[in-house]
């Protein structure tokens, strides 16, 4: 099959084996695929990761361990727990030890003709999500996971970034009873927000320490020490991105205004399909491009430019 694998250089092979499903497992067809700034990062050296990238997608079940999923259009959670630990018995296999992780960790990606996925983690998708659509559910429910650690409702929130995630997490934070502000840098950017009724302004010059909580979606090694330049005493730093290397940090801060930091991962898919098939958020304003699976390493060097914004892969 056909897939982009990394190993210190990425390689668009044309005979890949394809995989084989075991136990409790589904193989998919791989429609649609995202790149990620994880995938960019991976690419810098994060994680280590050797095969094929990718993580954001939607597919068709070819064949499944549950005959009811064949057939069936679908996106994954992509944490594979061991299922026999005690995190995952208590249903955080995020968490699991010993987990792989889709296109990240111990686990080949969706930048592929086919992939396999534990049943548990698939989800049916409905027809009024299109592709396009789809593959934003697994960021888009890690946006959502936010309001689920952290209390929003009430709150003075800043989100502090207007990339991929910065403007997803915005539009899920907004769906909450909070006072949102949105700070980035690119005015084309933070219009899409605005034209959704969000508040946007660009940089954070004169604004001081006024938020109760503050997302670092910045993707950058400096996002945590702007981050907390905005969060008031007692506040929260909720930290989105993961980047491959970070500045120095200086953590006497923390301690002298009792600043709570949160690391904030994968979410709810459920609330991401809820959001999407409702139309309560909009994502297709953010895709810059999509690109060919032949001419997927381009599209992967096109994702890293400055001011592109989502690029997809249409695989099938």
């Amino acid at each position: 099959m056909r897939a982009i694998v990394f190993d210190k250089t990425l390689i668009y092979a044309k005979d890949y084996p394809t995989p084989m499903p075991g136990d409790g497992e589904a193989l998919i067809k791989v429609v649609m695929a995202g790149i990620c700034a994880t995938d960019l990062e991976i690419i810098k050296g994060y994680m280590g990761f050797k095969g094929v990238l990718g993580h954001e997608f939607c597919g068709m079940v070819v064949e499944a361990a549950d005959s009811a999923l064949t057939g069936r259009r679908v996106a994954g959670e992509i944490n594979i727990g061991c299922g026999r630990c005690k995190l995952c018995a208590s249903g955080a296999r995020n968490h699991c030890p010993e987990r792989s992780v889709l296109g990240i960790l111990n686990k080949d990606g969706v930048f592929a003709d086919y992939v396999t996925m534990p049943v548990e983690n698939l989800h049916p998708l409905p027809g009024s999500i299109t592709d396009e659509e789809a593959v934003f559910i697994e960021p888009l429910a890690a946006a959502f996971e936010i309001g689920e650690q952290v209390e929003l409702e009430g709150k003075d929130v800043c989100v502090l970034g207007d990339g991929r995630l910065g403007l997803l997490c915005a539009q899920a934070i907004a769906l909450s009873d909070c006072n949102l502000t949105v700070i980035g840098r690119h005015a084309e950017k933070l219009a899409i927000l605005e034209r959704r009724g969000i508040r946007a302004k660009i940089g954070a010059s004169g604004m001081g320490r006024i938020f109760d909580v503050v997302v670092d979606c910045t993707g950058s090694a400096s996002g945590f020490a702007e981050a907390l330049a905005l969060a008031r005493p007692r506040g929260t730093v909720v930290l989105k991105t993961t980047v491959a290397e970070r500045t120095d940090m200086n953590l006497n801060q923390l301690v002298i205004d009792e600043i709570t930091v949160t690391g904030s991962r994968c979410g709810p898919f459920k609330s991401a399909i809820v959001a999407l098939a409702g139309r309560r958020v909009d994502v297709l304003p953010l895709v810059s491009r999509i690109f060919s699976m032949e001419d997927g390493i381009a599209a992967l060097g096109h994702a890293g430019k400055k001011g592109v914004m989502k690029v997809l892969v249409r695989v099938g």
